[in-house]
């Protein structure tokens, strides 16, 4: 595809570096020359520079032939209005739009109608929320490493580290349905030592090994107590950073927690005593502040949480509660290179924002009727949702057995879901189970060159009419 991003930050980089290795042409627009040829050199990628709202520049960036155009630049109001040229004059068919306001973003029909209609944009996206959504999954489920939803919540996948007691430790995938019939789940991936195993029936689960399950979403509990001993629910988190996040997740965990948020900036902390009910606790400091962690008993709070938007901030604050004997900790890294070292240390979880976005951008990149689309081992390896069109003579998956279909070697369809609604179901698929019209069919994917394989199994041929 050809894709024109507007914005080299944060998030206009990781997008950038996430789209250019699945071979689409992509070309950057910013303000920046700098940031922009660093870009160049480091991707295969074109920069423009300039103002994007400006159609002279658009077309500059080639516009006129662009399959879509992603707007993430600092300003919701330059994104709202790229869009609007990108699609109105220059009949660009899919705009995206990354918006921070909570107008356009936090369940706010009337403001998320409004981007649509008035403005054009096909799709809006905001990190921050879909970090305060990824992170309040781990605090209800604080076994996980990763709790990703599919069918409208129905199926989940989750990856837990197998521990030490656990059920399963010691034990074959194969023998999995025996000692946990009331738990039925899938075993898709195996990680061990950060190298992926074959999850065949023969392969046995060892302490330390990172865990892929897919399982209904009503029996996760049931599934993480298979592999790893119950953690105690989250009661008392400590946050270190009040920003957008910081914000969004306190307000998320009203009547759920006790919180506390550590912030250095006092002006900061006003804003947040007045959007944060009064029983919340905000301190004025710095999150790596060993002698104010200790005053406020860090060793007592089942998690840290570091959002800061300081990444060396937020490893070395997590590292420090997590020496002063705070449960749990997770830090919000932006730097890929950071992330990937913080994997495996005492740092429990590394939070990637560009991660949790890329999902939802390449849902609308992906071919053939994909309905959602994880990223998973920080990009290596995805998990994707189709739904299964068409009858037996235009589809490749209809009406066939599981083991009829021709699936891209260590790829595994790991979940069916079947009906919709209350009457939808669950199913963990066996060889001879047939696929039907209207499945919502959840394959793991383990490298990403693999995409385009399992894309084109959810194509219907053009006989199809339904």
């Amino acid at each position: 595809m050809n894709i024109i991003i507007l914005g080299a930050g944060r998030v206009g980089e990781s997008v950038a570096e996430s789209l250019v290795s699945e071979q689409n042409d992509i070309t950057v627009i910013d303000m920046d020359p700098a940031r922009l040829r660093s870009l160049e050199e480091r991707l295969d990628l074109r920069g423009v520079v300039g103002n994007g709202i400006q159609p002279s520049v658009l077309r500059e960036a080639g516009v006129k032939d662009a399959d879509m155009v992603i707007a993430c630049a600092a300003a919701d109001e330059t994104n709202l209005v790229v869009c609007n040229v990108a699609h109105d004059v220059f009949n660009v068919p899919t705009t995206i739009a990354r918006l921070r306001s909570p107008e356009f973003t936090e369940g706010e029909e009337e403001g998320e109608h409004l981007a649509r209609t008035s403005f054009s944009v096909s799709h809006v996206i905001c990190p921050e929320e879909s970090v305060m959504r990824y992170i309040h999954q781990l605090i209800s489920y604080p076994e996980a490493l990763q709790v990703l939803e599919f069918a409208d919540g129905r199926a989940s996948l989750i990856a837990v580290r197998a521990a030490h007691g656990g059920a399963l430790v010691g034990h074959t995938i194969g023998e999995i349905r025996e000692r946990f019939p009331q738990a039925e789940m899938r075993v898709v991936a195996l990680y061990r030592l950060d190298a992926e195993m074959e999850a065949t029936p023969q392969t046995r689960i060892l302490a330390g090994d990172e865990v892929f399950v897919l399982a209904d979403t009503q029996k996760i509990r049931q599934v993480l107590g298979a592999v790893h001993n119950i953690d105690k629910p989250v009661r008392r988190l400590m946050i270190a950073g009040g920003g957008k996040v910081g914000l969004r997740l306190a307000r998320s965990l009203e009547g759920q927690c006790e919180v506390k948020i550590i912030e250095r900036d006092i002006k900061r902390c006003e804003y947040l005593a007045s959007q944060l009910p009064s029983n919340l606790l905000i301190l004025n400091g710095d999150g790596a502040d060993e002698d104010l962690l200790l005053d406020e008993n860090v060793g007592e709070m089942d998690m840290f949480l570091a959002l800061t938007s300081d990444d060396e901030d937020n490893i070395m604050s997590a590292m420090l509660a997590k020496r002063l004997g705070a449960g749990r900790v997770m830090s919000l890294i932006n730097r890929r290179a950071y992330a990937d070292m913080m994997q495996g240390s005492t740092i429990d979880i590394a939070i990637s924002p560009s991660q949790t976005v890329i999902g939802e951008l390449l849902t609308h990149l992906r071919r053939g009727d994909v309905a959602a689309v994880h990223s998973l081992r920080r990009g290596a390896a995805e998990a994707l949702e189709g739904i299964a069109r068409g009858d037996a003579k235009t589809s490749k998956l209809v009406g066939r057995k599981v083991q009829e279909i021709k699936l891209p070697k260590g790829t595994r369809i790991g979940a069916i879901v079947r009906g919709e609604g209350r009457k939808s179901e669950v199913l963990m698929p066996h060889h001879d189970t047939v696929i039907e019209p209207d499945d919502h069919i959840i394959i793991f994917i383990p490298h990403k060159r693999l995409v385009r394989e399992v894309e084109k199994l959810f194509q219907v041929s053009a006989t199809f009419f339904g």
